[in-house]
């Protein structure tokens, strides 16, 4: 069934942004649908955050349209801010204030009055498990309870869409994972995730369609296995215990790349069901029996190098967030978000 516009969260057609004579993004489009983890992949100064920026209001594009839940990205410009909610790669934590402060400063940027305000500061604190650290300065926090606060900021206005812009980077494995069952909480509700990353195993773990971005191009999009199979490398491993079996199967797979010290083959294939059925069906009208089979496929690492250039020094242009300090960043919100009581 054909995705039809009603049903996508975001989409954009064209989008272009240069800087001077660099073009940043280079005319590319994107299709999300509501209720799913969109995940852009790509090196350092590929565009991604450029993305993020456009698509939440915060720059303007040189080129192409879009369309976020449902407004027009440029005419609806309120409209799209009260319905998104953006995390960038810098925290817009204050960490001279409390946790609980934070929170209750976004509860007054979205005009919530004083007590729904913390109402809802409440919830939140308690959802990400904040509650013991609420009355302390942020600055004590560690680098997970940040983005946890971070996050649960960005929830106070409920956005439908929220962007996540490298959301885990910095983070120790244990916070990583803390913040993957954050965001498939979030879409579990309904919420639609748009997430960039620089880890292949997050998009991996997370992502229900992935975009591999470079040098300002779309260079593929596809599910995780869709992607993986885009590039060669797959195959079957036969491993035998009898090494009369192992010459037997070697002499006749003549395609089979031979490890003659471990008796294992390994067979060309794509990982399809089949590919695996002629192989076993090989095997039996043989009459060889291998001790063990596995299947491997190519990852997103594979899928990562192949499709994108050599890495590319970050690009100033493509991160203008990075000389962001943190009054500019809740101004950000602001602006993102403050509209939201006035259109509702």
């Amino acid at each position: 069934m054909t995705t039809t516009d009603h049903e996508l969260a975001i989409t954009a057609t064209g989008l272009r942004k240069s800087y001077g004579d660099k073009t940043v993004l280079d005319g590319i489009d994107i299709h999300v649908p509501a209720g799913t983890v969109f995940s852009l992949l790509g090196p350092n100064g590929a565009g991604k955050t450029t993305v993020v920026n456009i698509l939440s209001t915060l720059i303007t594009a040189d080129g192409g349209q879009a369309r976020i839940a449902g407004h027009d990205l440029t005419a609806e410009a309120q409209r799209v801010r009260a319905a998104i909610g953006v995390t960038g790669q810098f925290s817009a934590v204050d960490g001279l204030i409390t946790g609980e402060e934070n929170m209750l400063l976004m509860a007054d940027l979205h005009h919530l009055s004083r007590a729904e305000g913390r109402r809802v500061t409440s919830e939140l604190l308690e959802r990400f498990d904040l509650v013991e650290a609420a009355k302390k300065p942020a600055s004590t926090y560690s680098g997970g309870m940040k983005r946890r606060l971070d996050i649960a900021m960005t929830l106070v206005g409920s956005p439908r869409i929220i962007f996540l812009d490298e959301p885990t980077t910095g983070l120790d494995p244990r916070s990583r994972h803390t913040m993957w069952q954050i965001i498939r909480e979030l879409v579990s509700g309904g919420t639609t995730v748009f997430l960039t990353t620089q880890y292949l195993d997050e998009a991996d773990q997370l992502a229900d369609r992935i975009a591999v971005l470079d040098a300002g191009r779309l260079v593929a999009q596809g599910s995780a296995a869709e992607l993986k199979r885009l590039v060669p490398g797959g195959h079957v491993r036969l491993r035998f215990a009898d090494p009369a079996a192992y010459e037997r199967a070697a002499t006749a797979l003549r395609e089979a790349t031979r490890d003659d010290q471990a008796f294992t083959l390994n067979i060309p294939s794509d990982g399809s069901q089949r590919e695996l059925r002629a192989i076993l069906d090989w095997l039996d009208a043989a009459g060889i029996e291998s001790d063990e089979l596995s299947v491997h496929t190519p990852d997103l690492d594979d899928v990562f190098f192949a499709l994108t250039a050599s890495p590319v020094p970050a690009q100033p242009a493509d991160r203008p967030s990075q000389t962001t300090d943190k009054p500019s960043q809740l101004a950000d919100r602001a602006t993102v978000r403050a509209d939201q009581e006035t259109v509702r």
